[in-house]
């Protein structure tokens, strides 16, 4: 028998191994041998987006710890500068000078104590809410076979969940190294806060081994998955009192804070306080002792717990058969709406419970405790006359019930998935009508949300029913959104429920969500306008990703082979337009007015280096369907003779529209030719064309053709290259937008609409400088 410290090793490095698997083993050497000939590895690029999502959500929390530290030195400090700052905001500044020049007081550690332990409730509770309780625990049942004592699995047990608690590491590790930075260890901080992470991580393991393994020997199934429920239920206001302390003035947490118990500061998130601070020596000493305190007395009571066994005897059998006895008579599937497929869900639904908290009844949670905590909403009367207000709480609902319901479409059916794949339908025309049903759902939420406003006394004006059409449109696009994130999110052949969803793409759906909020906050009508279509745009090229990932779900080597797609091109124009304001940035000099030659430097520079990726890329992946000058056996004559005739549409509309605005007064901006002429026109007349067009003809619409019928991929494309342009110049750019993509079908290639667009550029400067 191998001692009890190699076997813990072991044990560890075996859950590592399997992590490492189920990330998509990142950076893996290819095996060696023949493979499959049309398709590329599972998996290919995630770690990409894993590893970007990653450095964004600990950069949300590092900021977030900061302001909770600053915000709550300006509160709670006997003396202080803050209340002299201009701004709200600027005390800030002044509260990082003074902690720069002072030690935490008594007071600010005792209220970062109640931050430290509800970051520590949070990395108990989120991950033991995100697994089904009631779900046998077949990995302990496997282990107990091993020539290992059962004290030393317990002790592997409670370590594997210590190091790879992701949500818990993401949580308080930002917190303790902002709290060891301000307590002055400056660049000791991190190794500082790591430590300081897993000794509060350590006991959170030992509580959750202690919940989800003791606990199902004692507890039916049917309550195991209430408790879930109630956990669930529990864990959203945590983090939403923690965000709410970053907020300056003296809100609920914030006096939660001030009236915390001092003796708080001896328990183990208080000990973390004072040892990052360093306000007393005997603090990690302390720490290390409560912690192990703590670590063999839950082993102990787990011991207990484990005495006669890991099974509850009959329990999954005897448990299955009183949850099919107890189960609630239904109406008949016939009388429920829908398609079958649709009642299907709805029956589900009804049954299981835990879903149905989890969809239906914890976004009513997240968005009331957002409300509360952060005192946006001070009484229900402000949703009379706060109609933005009631178009963000009415999208946040709708948006949190489609990420907790729809992005599971692929999760929910787990291994019952391949059953899908034997009906008489595509799976993706089934995955189709599930969005459709989950949007009819989440439309209920903000339709209730806009009648309790105009039961408080909304007006009924132009400015609300926008909102209310821009919120309507956001449950059907973010219900695909939803579907198809779900389909990369979602690991159907993952052993366990609990590692069967990537939560790099839940923050991909928030952040998203987030755009559009912000489309529903601002003033400007071309910005809404601007997010809808993009936003829009983006659902459509994700679905199509989606769909040819469809036929692979099943398969653990193989992926569908890669062709030019619509998420290809969208991911190119956020990079052009990244680039280009990189580039700008750093050729502008001064604060004056932009000068054009830095713009047209800019613009072809991110243009050049946009182009030359994608191309390398497109190369190094054997990507097929890439866009090229002449394609299809077209000529140049061909090519030619359909970029001038469909330029010749384009520019009439535009001068029709140049003139029409000149008419009423409105000021058009003027072309100054002095000694930067040859600038503008290399600028329209070759860079603009070249790669514009590369990006919303070659890539978007010709990726969207792939599934989607001419005139709507026409349509689409066009929308997407007019909003990125000024408003005053969108109508006529969407007439060049359809021109350029018929140019491009019927001149057989990018060489047509290039010189399409080229025309258009030149006409409108010329009749601007003349």
């Amino acid at each position: 028998m191998i001692g009890p410290l190699r076997a813990i090793w072991l044990l560890v490095r075996l859950r590592l191994l399997r992590l490492w698997n189920v990330a998509g083993n990142v950076g893996r050497s290819k095996p060696k041998g023949p493979g499959r000939g049309a398709t590329a590895g599972k998996g290919r690029g995630r770690w990409v987006l894993t590893v970007t999502m990653a450095l964004l959500m600990t950069a949300a929390f590092t900021n977030m710890s900061r302001q909770i530290v600053l915000n709550l030195h300006c509160e709670l400090a006997p003396v202080t500068a803050c209340g002299g700052a201009a701004q709200p905001y600027d005390a800030l500044g002044v509260a990082a000078g003074e902690l720069a020049k002072t030690p935490f007081t008594t007071a600010l550690m005792t209220g970062l104590t109640l931050h430290v332990a509800l970051l520590w409730l949070a990395s108990l509770l989120v991950p033991l809410g995100s697994r089904d309780l009631g779900h046998a625990d077949w990995d302990l049942e496997w282990l107990v076979t091993l020539p290992v004592p059962r004290a030393t699995l317990l002790w592997a047990r409670v370590l594997e969940r210590t190091v790879t608690n992701s949500t818990g590491i993401l949580m308080l590790w930002p917190a303790c190294l902002v709290l060891a930075w301000y307590g002055g260890l400056r660049w000791w901080a991190v190794p500082a806060a790591t430590a300081a992470t897993f000794a509060l991580l350590a006991p959170s393991a030992l509580a959750r081994t202690v919940a989800d393994t003791g606990l199902r020997l004692s507890l039916a199934p049917s309550q195991l998955r209430n408790l879930q429920a109630a956990v669930s239920v529990a864990a959203m206001p945590l983090v939403y009192v923690t965000i709410s302390l970053s907020l300056p003035g003296d809100g609920i947490a914030v006096g939660w804070a001030r009236a915390f118990p001092s003796w708080t500061l001896w328990t183990p998130p208080g000990l973390v306080v004072q040892w990052l601070d360093g306000a007393s020596a005997f603090a990690p000493a302390l720490l290390a002792f409560e912690v192990a305190l703590l670590l063999v007395g839950g082993i102990a009571l787990l011991r207990r717990q484990l005495a006669n066994g890991v099974v509850a005897a009959g329990s999954r059998e005897s448990g299955r058969a009183r949850a099919t006895a107890s189960a609630p008579a239904l109406a008949p599937l016939c009388i429920l709406p829908g398609t079958p497929l649709q009642r299907r869900e709805l029956r589900l639904l009804a049954r299981d419970r835990n879903f149905l908290v989890q969809s239906l009844l914890i976004p009513i949670i997240i968005v009331a405790s957002q409300l509360f905590f952060a005192g946006t909403l001070r009484d229900t009367t402000q949703l009379g006359s706060d109609p933005r207000l009631l178009a963000s709480i009415a999208f946040g609902l709708g948006s949190y019930v489609l990420v907790l319901s729809a992005f599971q479409t692929i999760n929910t059916e787990g291994q019952a998935l391949w059953l899908l794949y034997t009906f008489p339908h595509p799976l993706a025309r089934m995955l189709k009508e599930k969005a459709q049903l989950w949007a009819a759902l989440a439309l209920l939420y903000p339709a209730a949300v806009f009648g309790v406003g105009l039961w408080y006394g909304t007006r009924i004006d132009t400015q609300l029913l926008v909102l209310v059409a821009q919120v309507a449109a956001g449950m059907p696009i973010f219900a695909l959104i939803a579907v198809a994130l779900g389909v990369w999110a979602s690991d159907p052949l993952a052993p366990e429920p609990a590692t069967r969803l990537r939560p790099t793409y839940v923050y991909l759906y928030m952040v998203l969500a987030s755009l559009y909020g912000y489309g529903l906050y601002t003033q400007a009508w071309a910005h809404r306008l601007a997010v809808v279509v993009l936003v829009a745009m983006l659902a459509l090229a994700l679905w199509q990703k989606a769909r040819d990932e469809l036929p692979f779900l099943l398969d653990p080597t193989a992926a569908p082979p890669r062709r030019v797609s619509a998420a290809d091109g969208m991911a190119a124009a956020v990079m052009f337009f990244a680039v280009q304001a990189l580039v700008f940035a750093v050729l502008r000099d001064g604060d004056g007015p932009p000068v054009l030659r830095d713009m047209a430097l800019a613009f072809t520079i991110a243009g050049a280096v946009v182009y030359g990726l994608a191309r390398l890329l497109f190369w190094r992946t054997g990507t097929t369907g890439v866009p090229a000058l002449l394609q299809g056996g077209a000529d140049v004559k061909q090519a030619l003779a359909w970029g001038v005739g469909c330029a010749l549409p384009a520019i009439a509309i535009g001068l029709a529209w140049m003139t029409a605005l000149r008419h009423f007064g409105v000021a058009l901006p003027a072309v100054d030719v002095d000694g930067r002429i040859a600038w503008l026109v290399a600028l329209a007349s070759v860079a603009a064309p070249v790669f514009e067009e590369f990006i919303f003809r070659g890539l978007i619409f010709n990726g969207l053709r792939r599934s989607m019928a001419l005139l709507p991929a026409v349509l689409a494309s066009a929308a997407v290259f007019a909003v990125i342009h000024p408003p005053l110049a969108m109508l006529p750019v969407f007439a060049l937008g359809c021109a350029a993509a018929w140019a491009f079908v019927r001149g057989g290639g990018l060489l047509a609409a290039m010189l399409t667009h080229a025309l258009y550029n030149i006409a409108m400067m010329a009749v601007q400088a003349g």
